[in-house]
């Protein structure tokens, strides 16, 4: 089965949007098409988001703690890997690599442009809609 790790930003458009790419991700792994790899510093940087202002009014807290919730139900729940650096222009994105690594994904899923400007094999690093292309192709 594949693996991917979801990257934050993909999973709060997914709640801003129901109706975009990133929920249609949300979707593609609830219908088991793929496994889910989370860890504990992922939840609870997803779980701050609520605390964002410009994110406070607009996603609704109960959805964010259902959504948690279904994630530390359903993801790959794997231990925090220990750090190690692999985009040396964003520090905060080394946990992505890391996590991915540690928990065998496949793919990183997400919008940040400097992931997705990096020039590594594996874990491949796709945007939400390269990835339901590569969900849709079995690639």
């Amino acid at each position: 089965m594949l693996r991917a790790l979801l990257d934050v930003n993909v999973l709060v458009s997914a709640l801003l949007s129901p109706q975009g790419r990133p929920a249609a991700v949300i979707a593609a792994w609830r219908d088991g098409r793929f496994d889910f790899v989370a860890s504990p510093i992922l939840l609870r940087e997803l779980e701050a988001v609520r605390r964002r202002r410009h994110l406070v009014d607009r996603i609704d807290r109960h959805d964010l703690a259902a959504f948690l919730a279904d994630v530390t139900r359903n993801a790959i729940l794997v231990d925090d890997p220990p750090p190690a650096r692999h985009v040396e222009s964003d520090p905060d994105d080394d946990y992505l690599i890391t996590l991915a690594l540690a928990g065998g994904a496949h793919a990183i899923v997400t919008g940040d442009t400097v992931l997705l400007g990096l020039d590594i094999e594996r874990p491949r690093i796709l945007t939400p809609r390269d990835f339901l292309g590569a969900l849709e192709s079995g690639a």
